[in-house]
């Protein structure tokens, strides 16, 4: 017989790496056994560091989350990788190839890294990415990454999923563009710009000072109007090293300024109504699917010839639901 999720989530807290594994498969393939094992999950994590880190393709996300990794294990602390890549719109399959850039650490007990695939989720994440990081915040990791898939300007979930944001960017990407646009740039707690070992990665740094400057991204302060946090921007090499223990520092100060002040407060009321709001969509998404699969062929043909629109379809399939 299978192990319940209840005797799962039960070995998952003593530690067990395997119980883990076992329970995101089946977060990830919305297991209705598994649905009231998440609560308890939820309700016995909220102790790590969930970093969020997102740039646009080729900014060299996967490199410098592995130095990060490696790093940050100097000091003993345990740390989880969440890699989401891109499901094709196609087949609905994803290479999961992000784990291929961080072969030095799977031999590290101290990493845990799950790539998962964003089976058409909108916004850089997986549906089931933050059901996963309970998981490893329940096991016991002290700092656990999402890297998302590479976005674009307007793909910003992770801001409203992570205690501290990482928003990477590159030289030669046309980054003295990106400065003057919103977006993507707003939602950085850290600006981070990757490669500065090539000889035009201070224009970047620049670039991303002046926008700061123009104050695109003013310092955030508390109801009194004292400064709690000023984004910096922190210049990093993934080949040489540099900046690696520059930005370490700088997350584990922004860690602080969230545990210790109204900042986090807000900012864990804000993961609370998304994670609230994502799930009941994602719930509503499923039983729209099993209450309507019958039915909505006949519908979608007359919506094609015209004869029916998407409007009035959708409210009446919606009133057919059955909870």
């Amino acid at each position: 017989m299978p192990i319940s999720s209840a005797d799962l989530v039960a070995r998952l807290k003593k530690g067990d790496l395997r119980a883990a594994s076992r329970l995101m498969s089946r977060a990830e393939s919305n297991d209705d056994e598994t649905l009231s094992s998440l609560g308890a999950i939820y309700r016995a994590a909220g102790r790590a560091h969930i970093v969020g880190l997102t740039g646009v393709p080729g900014s060299g996300k996967s490199t410098l989350v592995s130095k990060l990794v490696e790093t940050i294990r100097k000091d003993g602390r345990r740390v989880g990788v969440i890699a989401i890549d891109p499901s094709s719109p196609f087949s609905g399959g994803a290479i999961l190839g992000d784990r291929i850039r961080m072969t030095n650490l799977v031999m590290d007990e101290g990493v845990f890294i799950r790539s998962m695939a964003t089976r058409g989720s909108t916004g850089g994440l997986a549906r089931s990415a933050l059901t996963a990081v309970d998981i490893l915040d329940t096991v016991g990791f002290d700092v656990i990454i999402i890297e998302t898939v590479g976005v674009g300007q307007d793909e910003v979930e992770i801001a409203k999923a992570s205690h501290s944001t990482l928003v990477v960017s590159a030289p030669g990407l046309g980054d003295d563009v990106q400065a003057i646009k919103a977006g993507i740039l707003e939602i950085a707690d850290i600006h981070v710009v990757s490669k500065c070992d090539r000889s035009d990665s201070n224009r970047t740094i620049t670039d991303l000072k002046i926008m700061l400057a123009m104050g695109v991204n003013i310092a955030i302060k508390d109801r009194g109007g004292k400064p709690l946090w000023q984004v910096p921007v922190v210049g990093t090499s993934s080949e040489t090293g540099e900046g690696i223990d520059t930005l370490i520092a700088t997350l584990d100060r922004h860690r602080d300024v969230h545990r210790t002040t109204e900042l986090g407060e807000e900012r864990l009321r804000n993961i609370a109504e998304y994670r609230t709001f994502k799930t009941a969509e994602d719930l509503l998404r499923s039983q729209f699917y099993k209450s309507t699969n019958k039915r909505i062929q006949d519908v979608v043909e007359q919506i094609a010839r015209r004869e029916l629109d998407p409007f009035t379809a959708s409210n009446d399939l919606l009133k057919k639901i059955a909870f």
